[in-house]
């Protein structure tokens, strides 16, 4: 077993992300896992992610505050205990509208690698 103690959790920079800090709980640096990643998303007010696109499955369950996920769908807001899921390459954009910092629990699944 490998535990990560919120206290020593290390951040982590992503691209096409504003106002928004990472914690790194499960994953690459912070334990061995095989199939998936897991952090969580603090998103400052005004804070976000740009319309981008990945090849990881995601999984956002939001913990504390609100959040607006767009897709080319539409838009959907996620309060405390909400989730969603993005399949692969499915485009996404975030934004925290409120005063308030929403936190994030992030699972990412890691990409297959070819042999």
């Amino acid at each position: 077993m490998q535990i990560t103690r919120f206290a020593e959790a290390k951040p982590y920079q992503t691209t096409r992300h504003h106002d928004m800090v990472g914690l790194q709980l499960q994953g690459h640096a912070a334990s061995q896992t095989d199939v998936f990643t897991c952090g969580l998303s603090l998103f400052l007010p005004g804070g976000g992610a740009d319309m981008s696109s990945s090849p990881a499955e995601k999984i956002y369950v939001v913990l504390e505050g609100e959040i607006v996920v767009r897709t080319e769908t539409g838009e959907y807001t996620l309060g405390p205990l909400d989730s969603c899921h993005l399949a692969p390459n499915e485009a996404r954009a975030i934004e925290n509208r409120n005063n308030t910092v929403a936190s994030v629990l992030v699972i990412l699944s890691k990409p297959k690698v070819k042999v």
